[in-house]
């Protein structure tokens, strides 16, 4: 035991500044795809839950089913093969396929975990509209909102609250998961380990740090968003109006004089 904590010791006094380098790469890796991936999954959400009425245009019906069928290829596809395939084929393959070739290893890294995050949320914000209550669609309807403003400014908001969770869940797996990018040269957390324990021959003591490092990182994610969660859903408890705030205050009332109208004032002269 005194031999693996000093071993740990060594290695974080030598190779302080590469892990947390690594830690760094890692968390703007996972962030940055995380928001992008976002954006793709409201995306598709809305996408997928724009009505289809016999009424519309046969070009309109066509379209968007046509939109439906290609979302649900992407949802399908990235949801049912690994991440480390995903970036494999995208780094290496494009190059066979449409003669793309990637120099930024950053680009790709972003792009993979981007897309894959998008595939997931893509399906946990179509579930967070269709639960929304009906009577607010059509509320919104009746005073005149199209679709799109309907999403806008009264589903997307619960929306977003209600999949916070999910939200987070994700997050804190890309944070794990871009370990996988290790496979096409991105230099994160894991990449680091890989980097030590090959130079120095102690790949326990590594993975140690490795293992103490992502367990921090994934504990502080957590306590922020539960926070965030607490801040979107608002106070737990309201305070009852203790009067109608439509009544008029003692003291405003002008009450008629008995010979005078209701709504002049008799002549005192």
């Amino acid at each position: 035991m005194s031999q693996l904590v000093t071993d740990i010791s060594m290695l974080w006094a030598k190779y302080r500044m590469v892990y947390l380098t690594g830690i760094a790469n890692t968390l703007i890796l996972a962030t940055s795809a995380t928001l992008i991936g976002c954006i793709i999954g409201f995306l598709c959400g809305i996408l997928q839950t724009i009505p289809i009425n016999s009424k519309d245009s046969i070009i309109k019906r066509v379209f968007l089913r046509l939109i439906r069928i290609i979302i649900r290829a992407y949802v399908e596809i990235f949801r049912g093969t690994p991440m480390i395939l995903q970036a494999v084929f995208i780094f290496y393959g494009m190059p066979y396929f449409f003669n793309i070739s990637f120099d930024n290893i950053w680009t790709v890294s972003i792009i993979v975990v981007s897309v894959n995050t998008g595939a997931y949320m893509a399906e946990s914000v179509r579930g967070g509209i269709m639960s929304i209550d009906k009577g607010q669609f059509e509320g919104a309807k009746a005073i005149g909102m199209n679709h799109w403003q309907t999403m806008l400014y009264i589903v997307l908001p619960q929306t977003l609250r209600n999949i916070m969770p999910q939200i987070g869940n994700n997050y804190i797996i890309n944070v794990k998961d871009t370990s996988v990018m290790f496979i096409i040269g991105f230099s994160d957390f894991f990449a680091i380990h890989k980097m030590v324990s090959g130079a120095v021959f102690k790949y326990f003591p590594s993975a140690f740090i490795e293992m103490a490092g992502y367990l921090c990182l994934t504990l502080l994610a957590s306590f922020l968003l539960r926070r965030l969660e607490k801040k979107m859903a608002g106070k737990s408890s309201y305070e009852l109006a203790s009067a109608d705030q439509l009544v008029m205050t003692a003291g405003t009332y002008k009450y008629p004089e008995e010979d005078g109208s209701p709504f002049e004032e008799k002549n005192k002269d």
